[in-house]
């Protein structure tokens, strides 16, 4: 017997159909349930309904009691700590003397307060080895005391350490004091003649401070020739701000600065035996273009650089 359908099912070459109230009841439960996701949603997003405030009737809380008194109090506390011993509120005074102990312990020199060793020979050998200015200088004079032709460490003896001593040895210290002010008295002395010159024409004019402290004519060193006759009065000495009777003290930074810087350069040339190269080793002798002395007309011009004239002797 064959089995009757459902209702609302035909058959068809074995395929099932849906009529057309199965998709109606379908789309409208799949489109309730749309309505019903988007109720949801919108109920959870929308913002809730705000009142409208006036901006004037918006007044600030009051600072509460306790919290004003904390902000009253100084940045330190509440109260001001008694001072510990030994501290001391800072005053004009107390600057002051900070100020003078930190130069007195800049300018403490180590090496002068430590006993200075007695120059022996084996002092002096390491003296030797390390080396001076312009090559072994303590070997040369030492060698300059020796009477053996062998080498002047085989000819050490005391007799010949005392001779050297007795002819100007120097300690570190006392070397390094000499080099500083030797450089000292060549910055005074650029400044002061030429400061307003260039470069060529500082350089210049300490290359004859340089010239005369290695001609026997002067003395050998540069404070010396700077400085000579400075004691006979009132513009008897060789350059004119060292006995003018005015204050040497420099005036202008940037000039004292510049001239600070070509002593340095200069004195190492001194020290080592260089050529400073600005005008030739004979010329001793310049003055300003402004005047016209009578011995320059029995001296040779080597060269005109700004406002100075140099001379060589014939």
């Amino acid at each position: 017997m064959r089995r009757k359908r459902p209702d609302g099912l035909r058959g068809k070459d074995g395929a099932l159909t849906q009529t057309w109230q199965v998709i109606a009841v379908r789309a409208v439960s799949h489109v309730l349930i749309l309505c019903a996701a988007a109720l949801v949603l919108f109920v959870t997003l929308a913002p809730a309904h705000a009142e409208n405030l006036l901006i004037a009737d918006v007044t600030p809380l009051d600072v509460p009691a306790n919290l004003a008194v904390l902000r009253a109090q100084p940045a330190l506390g509440a109260t001001m700590a008694p001072l510990e011993p030994g501290q001391q509120p800072l005053t004009a005074a107390l600057l002051a003397n900070y100020v003078a102990r930190q130069q007195a312990l800049r300018d403490f020199d180590v090496n002068a307060a430590l006993p200075q060793p007695e120059l022996n020979s084996e002092v002096l050998l390491g003296y030797i080895a390390r080396g001076s200015f312009g090559g072994n200088g303590a070997l040369s004079a030492i060698d300059s005391f020796a009477t053996s032709s062998a080498p002047a460490e085989r000819a050490l003896s005391p007799s010949v350490l005392a001779a050297y001593v007795e002819s100007g040895y120097q300690t570190t210290p006392q070397r390094l004091d000499h080099a500083n002010t030797e450089r000292g008295c060549l910055a005074q002395a650029i400044y002061h003649e030429a400061r307003g010159e260039s470069e060529a024409g500082q350089l210049a004019v300490a290359n004859v401070i340089v010239n005369r402290a290695r001609s026997s004519k002067f003395p050998s060193t540069l404070c010396g020739v700077i400085y000579q006759n400075a004691n006979k009065g009132r513009y008897r000495c060789q350059f004119t701000f060292a006995c003018d009777g005015r204050d040497d003290t420099p005036g202008e930074r940037r000039a004292w600065v510049r001239s600070k810087d070509l002593a340095q350069k200069v004195y190492a040339e001194f020290a080592l035996g260089e050529n400073v190269g600005a005008v030739p080793g004979s010329t001793l002798y310049y003055h300003t273009t402004a005047v016209r002395p009578s011995w320059a007309n029995t001296y040779n011009a080597v060269a005109e650089i700004g406002s100075h004239i140099f001379y060589s002797p014939n």
